[in-house]
């Protein structure tokens, strides 16, 4: 995967925590689930079925291909490097024991990145059926699918690049705009 690949996912991801959390701010009341929670027998609690080994499968390839798998592997590294230069800036004397204990701690923080990977699997099951899981897969090999791929990475970069902007716009707009109706009402901020 390029650099420009990881940089696009890593500013999906960023962006969509980024919305993912302002939304749950501003929700006021939980939303209607999608579909109907199935009848549950009498006496039992329903659970929702595992998923298929094919809809795992299906997810697996659509996250490979989307390079979220990728990106989460790149997470526990970034933060040990992160970690060892920090404190290396102040304790250069420590650098190589520091180093040495990151290297033995890293394998247990691996298994949880590839845990958090198992559940965006999962996850990605619950949003599409088995059927169109395997054909957003099928997509992604397909010539068209590839082609996509390669320009999705330059397309978020110039997309962000674009909406950045707009977006900071937006938020001047609105305190503005705001400000202008409340002073309407004889209230100043």
């Amino acid at each position: 995967m390029s650099a420009a690949r990881t940089a696009g996912t890593f500013l999906l991801a960023a962006t969509l925590v980024a919305s993912a959390c302002a939304w749950a701010a501003e929700a006021t009341q939980p939303a209607a689930p999608a579909e109907p929670p199935a009848p549950a027998q009498a006496g039992a609690a329903a659970e929702p079925a595992p998923p298929s080994p094919a809809a795992l499968a299906a997810a697996d390839t659509i996250l490979t291909d989307m390079g979220v798998k990728r990106t989460v592997a790149l997470i526990v590294p970034g933060m040990l490097t992160e970690l060892e230069r920090n404190v290396t800036t102040t304790r250069p004397e420590i650098k190589d024991q520091l180093r040495d204990t990151l290297r033995a701690i890293q394998p247990e923080f691996d298994k949880s990145a590839q845990d958090m990977y198992a559940k965006a699997t999962v996850l990605m099951v619950t949003m599409l059926p088995e059927k169109d899981l395997e054909d957003v897969a099928a997509f992604f090999n397909s010539p068209a699918g590839k082609k996509y791929l390669t320009a999705e990475p330059e397309f978020l970069q110039k997309f962000g690049a674009l909406a950045e902007p707009w977006r900071q716009q937006m938020s001047t707009d609105i305190v503005t705009r705001a400000r202008q109706e409340m002073k309407k009402k004889g209230i100043d901020f």
